[in-house]
């Protein structure tokens, strides 16, 4: 059965914005009252990062379930899942940035991953999200050593987080050192098949210049999480391999410029065919969370809402006819 939920990630434009209880019940109730049931988190540290690790939420709702309490008081379900980005340092631990293609980090990734997976599953949560390697600018060769390197570091947090009842998925984005030379089908062939999935982000798969619904179709038993979101842009000028692409191309737009590479679902002129993936999900028996997102969105609460348009006349009915 398909599940939606909602990324809080696009409420949060800058480090000092979002910080406030009041903000968080008021992004909540929106998301609930847009039709879905469940809210992704991501990772941040910091007293200016309340939702964004398990240390900070105890220290802001008194324990990690009583933000699961905060959030039913919300009228939704629970927390779907946590997109944990190893890259970034905690200042709760004094830990530095950890690079799975460094076989020296994997131990500071795994305990990162327990640490968010254990909270996850008492928030109710399945799926622990995770960018799998840094971006193309700062690793522009990942050879087969170093894609070894990288499997054994999440074939290795898969197991350790599978006893917990949380599913490991691996996110591609369009910044992605997997990128380049097929460097994402390389990382699903030295995979896991049991323990390591991987996460169908669309928007940035078109962004990527990559196919949604032809990777659904190729590793249906592999999609363990999807990321719903339009694309306004492909990056067919290869600027994700630019200097500080992050800053520069992802917030920045490029040299072209774009104004914003993601939209709301249904939006023209977007190059995600929503409906399509939705299909393919449901022929292929696809049993899980799709988080809508619409990341960089200047109005988060007019997007959440657009979005659960969407979702309710348009989406919701490919399900129930498969039903």
């Amino acid at each position: 059965m398909i599940e939606w939920s909602y990324a809080i990630n696009q409420w949060k434009p800058s480090f000092d914005d979002f910080t406030r209880r009041r903000d968080h019940e008021r992004a909540l109730r929106v998301i609930s009252i847009s039709g879905f049931t469940g809210v992704e988190l991501t990772t941040g540290t910091g007293r200016w990062e309340p939702l964004g690790n398990p240390e900070q939420l105890a220290a802001n709702f008194g324990s990690v379930r009583g933000f699961a309490d905060f959030v039913r008081d919300a009228a939704l379900d629970r927390v779907s899942s946590w997109f944990y980005d190893p890259l970034l340092g905690f200042r709760e631990d004094l830990s530095a940035p950890a690079d799975p293609a460094d076989p020296d980090a994997h131990a500071s990734v795994r305990a990162h991953a327990t640490w968010f997976a254990s909270a996850l599953a008492d928030l109710g949560g399945q799926v622990l999200v995770v960018r799998p390697t840094a971006s193309a600018w700062q690793r522009p060769q990942l050879d087969d050593g170093a894609i070894g390197t990288i499997a054994k570091c999440w074939n290795d947090v898969g197991r350790a987080i599978a006893p917990l009842g949380v599913r490991l998925a691996l996110h591609f984005d369009f910044l992605s050192a997997l990128r380049p030379d097929d460097g994402l089908e390389r990382l699903i062939a030295a995979t896991d098949t049991e323990t390591v999935g991987f996460s169908v982000d669309t928007g940035e798969f078109v962004a990527a210049g990559l196919d949604p619904v032809a990777f659904i179709d190729r590793h249906p038993h592999r999609v363990a999480h999807v990321q719903l979101k339009n694309a306004a842009a492909v990056d067919d000028r290869d600027e994700y391999t630019r200097r500080n692409a992050e800053h520069h191309v992802r917030k920045g737009g490029g040299a072209r410029p774009v104004p914003r590479w993601f939209l709301e679902l249904g939006v023209a002129p977007g190059l995600v065919d929503a409906e399509a993936v939705v299909r393919a999900l449901v022929a292929h028996e696809y049993d899980g969370w799709v988080t809508v997102e619409s990341d960089l969105s200047p109005h988060p609460p007019t997007s959440a809402m657009l979005n659960g348009w969407y979702l309710q006349h348009v989406l919701q009915s490919i399900v129930e006819e498969a039903r």
